[in-house]
């Protein structure tokens, strides 16, 4: 069945299976009133009555409430995770329409302004590529995933990610499953902080101190009772305060050390057990995703068991802060209670949490771009070649585009023709190839399909100069940041081929002279560290180096045409230079007089 429609099918049975439910949820909450108020009832006619019946039909009453009560809470839950599966494939329906922009996650805190290519290709914020990929559930699997679009790999981890991608395509129920646990679950766990933790040292604690531990409360309540209902010596109840005080003082260091670190790197760990308990349930067949779902298999109890454990643990130690418990959480030891158990669970189960934590933050990266690849099925999956500095795309688009609406065209560069100074007027599309040819390597290496009909490429390293611009903090102009940008693509061409580079407008900043030896330098340096890239310009001057570097460069262009007076482009690609600028024209259909 084509995406759209199974989309669209799930949508309406979630949302008539929601309208059930709240039917139910309506009865129910009648119902509750109605039980309210006949317990009400029964109350005053036993006042009245004093008869067995009266006391027959109060117990009835409260029986019929707690009844109700616990079965519209219930159907109130399923309420609520019938809603979030309403939602779940809403979202679906609205990024097979173009209106996911803005809705999602845009991973902003990944931006780094000075990595080579994370901003010139829109990889974060609203809008972003992120934004259209992530359904990550945890922190834990943002991270992964934008660490994924940040960092190239080598053909067969790529090809290993891929592989898992393809296979977690069809598993709707997965996704779903996921989606069920809710938006607002996402966890704010320390990955760093807790692997550190879980690695130790350990905090020790003798057999006999845990024993006192359980046993002094329960000697210290069991006097102040004794004392209070009977006329036992103060001096005996004094005595018995007195050892636990000391007791406690005695492991205090130990107790704050273990303790502090858990406020810290142990919190919203709960969601964290719902997500491993969702993935411990599948069962993969390719290599990563087996390699992974081996890391969940520790033996025993499983690891989100082992975490709801934890978790557990640090709600209980944040008991203590409750005004009403904190009066008694000192007569019951209840910090050393808690220091004592998280300090046996750490030393079971603490050397594990980074091997969790990592397999989590793999299996939702590969989530998120699983479920891209069902929405976008018109995309290829592409190939790695393992060496040279060849890129082949039939078809190529920008993915952030509406598939109907975007214009695809066909990018081929190689050791023998490595660059493309690709020309055109304003708003032709130049800029847009260069970032629709910079994410296809980018999601390449990710492990996710490519806007494209085909792609076959060598492993390259993308440095791009598309959106620098000047920063007043730092007093830099935005021709400054360009010509460092480019001396870091320059560096990453030397130090790590094969490099892709996409220069646009370059060294537009500049005097038309020096724009042209610059250029031609940089280029060829560039195509002489065996790079290879594409460089837009609007100045034709620049399309002359085409002579220059001794047939490995091409020039393409775009075209516009003025039709009734207005600006029209078809974002095709043709062969040599434009032969016309819009410039003029654009100032005109604004109103300029020229």
């Amino acid at each position: 069945m084509p995406v759209r429609a199974l989309t669209e099918e799930r949508l309406q049975a979630a949302r008539q299976a929601l309208e059930q439910v709240d039917a139910r949820a309506r009865m129910l909450s009648n119902l509750r009133l109605a039980a309210f108020l006949f317990l009400v009832a029964a109350g005053g006619f036993a006042l009245w009555e004093n008869t067995p019946r009266g006391m027959g039909a109060v117990a009835a009453g409260l029986v019929l409430l707690v009844v109700v009560i616990v079965r519209h809470e219930m159907v109130l839950r399923r309420a609520v995770e019938a809603r979030r599966r309403v939602q779940h494939w809403a979202d679906g329906l609205d990024r097979l329409e173009n209106k996911w922009a803005g809705r999602g996650t845009p991973g902003s805190a990944f931006l780094d302004e000075h990595h080579l290519y994370a901003a010139d290709l829109d990889l974060f914020g609203s809008g972003s590529v992120f934004e259209l990929l992530c359904s990550a559930r945890t922190g834990l699997g943002e991270r992964r995933l934008a660490d994924w679009l940040l960092h190239p790999v080598t053909p067969d981890v790529a090809g290993a990610r891929q592989q898992a991608v393809r296979e977690l395509v069809p598993n709707h129920g997965l996704r779903e499953d996921l989606a069920m646990l809710g938006p607002d679950i996402r966890a704010y766990v320390h990955p760093e902080a807790l692997t550190r933790w879980g690695g130790g040292p350990f905090l020790r604690f003798a057999r006999w101190e845990k024993v006192l531990a359980r046993l002094l409360p329960v000697a210290t309540i069991a006097a102040l009772i004794a004392w209070a209902i009977w006329p036992v010596p103060q001096s005996a109840v004094a005595l018995i305060v007195f050892v636990q005080v000391m007791f406690a003082l005695r492991l205090r260091d130990r107790v704050l050390r273990a303790l502090a670190p858990v406020d810290f790197a142990a919190k919203d760990l709960g969601v964290l057990s719902l997500v491993l308990r969702r993935f411990e349930d599948e069962r993969f067949t390719s290599s990563l995703l087996a390699s992974l779902r081996e890391k969940l298999h520790t033996g025993g109890t499983a690891p989100s068991e082992r975490i709801r454990e934890l978790s557990r643990l640090s709600e209980m130690l944040d008991s203590r802060l409750n005004q009403a418990f904190a009066v008694i959480a000192p007569i019951l030891l209840w910090s050393t209670n808690c220091a004592i158990a998280i300090e046996a669970w750490r030393a079971k189960n603490g050397p594990h949490l980074g091997v969790w934590l990592d397999a989590v933050a793999e299996l939702e990266a590969l989530g998120s771009l699983s479920r891209y690849a069902w929405e976008h099925p018109g995309d290829c999956w592409p190939q790695f070649s393992e060496s040279g500095r060849s890129y082949q795309a039939a078809g190529l688009a920008h993915p952030l585009i509406r598939e109907d609406l975007a214009v695809r065209n066909d990018v081929s560069l190689n050791e023998r023709e490595s660059l493309w100074i690709v020309s055109g007027s304003n708003m032709s599309g130049k800029s847009t190839l260069l970032r629709a040819v910079g994410l296809s390597v980018v999601l390449a290496h990710a492990g996710a399909p490519v806007r494209a009909h085909s792609l076959l490429l060598a492993p390259f390293r993308v440095g791009a100069s598309i959106r620098v611009s000047d920063n007043l903090q730092e007093g830099e102009s935005r021709f400054y940041a360009e010509i460092r940008r480019i001396r870091d693509v320059l560096e990453l061409a030397r130090e790590h081929p094969p490099v892709l580079f996409l220069l646009d407008e370059i060294f537009s900043g500049t005097n038309s002279h020096d724009r042209r030896l610059g250029a031609q330098a940089i280029l060829r340096s560039l195509v002489e560290r065996g790079a290879t890239g594409l460089v837009t310009t609007h100045d034709l001057a620049l399309t002359r180096i085409e002579e220059t570097l001794e047939g490995r460069a091409r020039n393409v262009h775009f075209e516009d045409e003025i039709v009734d007076g207005k600006m029209r482009f078809d974002y095709r690609m043709r062969q040599g230079v434009v032969s016309r600028s819009n410039a003029l024209e654009l100032m005109r259909s604004i109103g300029i007089d020229l």
